[in-house]
Parts: structure tokens; sequence; C-alpha cells
């Protein structure tokens, strides 16, 4: 299987309702990470964020949430805004819409439990929601996909090419995305800290959704 890492214009067309980028005119990007608070690995993406004054989204799975409230506190304190990933990181494809739309709920309360904000941004886990989901869920909610794929998750790609596919696809106002999960940690730690340089040199400025 080909990893994609850029979303082709075709497909944002097809599908316009959904964020896929911002603006086109303007030196911002949109850094986010999906499925966690994980701990090490979320601190690990918080500390070199911080480092460099640079700011995230992360989309965050409900079931994470419950086990490590104090992390997603953390984020929430560091000044990153939070998403909803679902609660249990579902299939959208395998699900059934009423399950779905619970899902989606139960990960929203979770975070309002936990944090006390009530967030409107939804992330589809792994780009998968059907046309009948999508449409329960629009008038309610902004849902965020991506134009940068960094592959971070692919035990096929190396982080040498993690890092350079990433930098080739970032422009004004793409919404990169990466994971802070357990399987992601190692090649995290190989280029998130890279990949931020490198957004720092290029003169992009990092921006909440």
């Amino acid at each position: 299987m080909v990893l994609i890492h850029h979303i082709p214009p075709l497909i944002t067309k097809i599908f316009p309702q959904m964020v896929w980028h911002k603006d086109r005119g303007e030196s911002k990007v949109y850094l986010t990470f999906d499925d966690g608070p994980v701990p090490d690995v979320t601190d690990f993406v918080l500390d070199e964020l911080g480092k460099r004054g640079l700011k995230a989204t992360f989309f965050m799975v409900g079931d994470n949430v419950r086990k490590n409230p104090t992390l997603a506190m953390k984020v929430m304190d560091r000044g990153h805004k939070i998403g909803n990933h679902t609660f249990h990181h579902i299939d959208g494809y395998k699900t059934k819409t009423e399950d779905y739309l619970k899902e989606v709920e139960s990960c929203h309360h979770m975070i309002e439990q936990v944090t006390g904000i009530k967030t409107k941004l939804f992330r589809p886990p792994y780009g998968k929601i059907t046309r009948d989901q999508f449409g329960k869920l629009k008038s309610d909610h902004e849902v965020i996909m991506w134009d940068v794929l960094s592959g971070d998750y692919d035990p096929q790609q190396s982080p040498e090419l993690c890092l350079s596919k990433s930098k080739q696809y970032t422009q004004n106002g793409s919404i990169i995305l990466f994971h802070d999960q357990e399987k992601t940690h190692k090649v995290l730690r190989a280029v998130l800290p890279s990949f931020l340089e490198f957004l720092v040199k290029e003169g992009f400025e990092t921006h909440l959704l």
C-alpha cells in the first residue's frame, strides 16, 4: 500500500464541507496530533513545542483522556487546543451511524468533564467517516481533516522519509498530521524536532484550529 503524504486537490473539492487546509495566502500552518494523550509521548511533544513557542491542536481519544486526565489538562495549561477523536478510536466505515454518534458524544463528555471545555472540533479516526455520519455531525461540529500526512505511524517508512515528505508538502495554510501515541514515539523523537526547526526557519507561524 502506497502512503499518501498529501491530499490531492480533487479530494478536497469532492468533500468541500470538511476542513482540509486553511488560507493559502498566509504563512500559517496548523500542527495537529492525534490519538493521545499518552504519557511520555504527549509530554515529549509538549516539551518540543514549548522550546520553540509553537502551538498545536490535539485530537484526543476519550478513553485516553479518562486514563490520563492530568496530561489532558497539561495540554490545555500549555496553551494548546483539544479536539474530539471518538472515545475508542473507531473506524467509521465499520460502525453504524448511531453507534458512531455515541462514540463522539462520549468523547465530548469526557473532554468536558476533565478539562471543562466544550470542543466543536472533530477528526474522524483514520479519516474514515460515512456521508450519513458526516451529515449528522456537520451542523454542530467542524470536521477537521488534513493536507499533510506525516506517516509517522508507518513501520515501512524511515524517519528520514517521514521528515523529507512532511517538509516537501508543507505550504501556507497546511494542516499537518502527526500522532502522539506509543507506536509513533520512536519516529516522533527522530523527526519532530527537525520538522519544528524547519517551520521556524521557513518563517511559518503555527496557529490553533
